[in-house]
């Protein structure tokens, strides 16, 4: 089994890094070999796991310029199981960079060609955007999970994202799947927080992950600390909840190289 999933929205906020960062180190403590792919420049995947960069090294600028290989830049994480492929801020320059460049929407997914079957699980996490840097990791990615924020306008968010997904498969890559829809910041005592949590489950049925990531302080707190949740604090809500993700999706992966087989 070795399998890559992007984590992706188009909207900023809605806890996408911290369930890139929290599901790769649940993985990771789970015996999972697991490499977390640092895919936006805002580099907030890498520093919450104590990464940073120095001017020079090695990074995914690179990798996607096709100068180096995807494993010259990765680095072991904070647990045993976990490594990390860092971002730089350069990465921004990346997609203006490439826009003219052959297969510029493929250069990520060639690059995990010759490290992919070294891990069960690659996670990348992907910017607040849908352009090239998302791209490409939508064009690497067997599946996708989309962390949505229970708030006001979340079904417009979503659909427009499914739609876009619908392109990617069309275009770029035929067998992306959903992994599922994420909700995430759940404070149940709210009248919205419900009325979002019906609608979206009404829409959307089996696609939405029975876990929720609910609202929690030690998951604020972890990333400044340079450490995932389950390290932080893991009889803290938030770290449950990440744990049971990842059983989720560990069982869901089993399940489709069953139904593969």
């Amino acid at each position: 089994m070795s399998r890559v999933i992007a984590v992706a929205n188009q909207k900023g906020g809605v806890g996408k890094t911290t369930t890139a960062v929290n599901l790769a180190a649940s993985l990771a403590a789970a015996d999972l070999r697991t490499l977390l792919v640092d895919m936006d420049p805002q580099c907030n995947a890498s520093s919450g796991l104590g990464l940073r960069l120095e001017a020079g090294e090695p990074s995914l600028y690179e990798v996607l310029s096709g100068e180096i290989s995807l494993q010259d830049t990765v680095r072991p994480g904070c647990m045993e199981g976990l490594f990390v492929a860092p971002a730089v801020h350069d990465l921004v320059g990346a997609e203006v960079e490439l826009v003219g460049a052959e297969k510029r929407a493929e250069r990520l997914c060639a690059a995990l060609v010759s490290v992919r079957t070294a891990y069960d699980f690659t996670i990348i996490d992907c910017p607040p955007s849908l352009g090239l840097l998302t791209l490409n990791a939508l064009a690497a990615a067997d599946s996708v999970i989309v962390p949505v924020q229970t708030e006001y306008l979340a079904l417009e968010g979503l659909s427009r994202l499914l739609g876009t997904l619908g392109r990617v498969r069309d275009g770029l890559n035929p067998v992306l799947e959903i992994e599922g829809i994420l909700l995430t910041m759940v404070d149940e005592r709210m009248n919205l927080t419900r009325q979002v949590i019906a609608e979206v489950r009404e829409h959307f049925g089996e696609l939405v992950f029975e876990t929720q990531i609910p609202r929690n302080v030690r998951l604020g707190e972890a990333p400044s600390f340079g450490k995932p949740i389950i390290l932080y604090d893991l009889r803290s809500s938030g770290a449950q909840a990440y744990l049971k993700l990842m059983r989720e999706v560990v069982k869901h992966g089993k399940e489709s190289a069953g139904a593969g087989a």
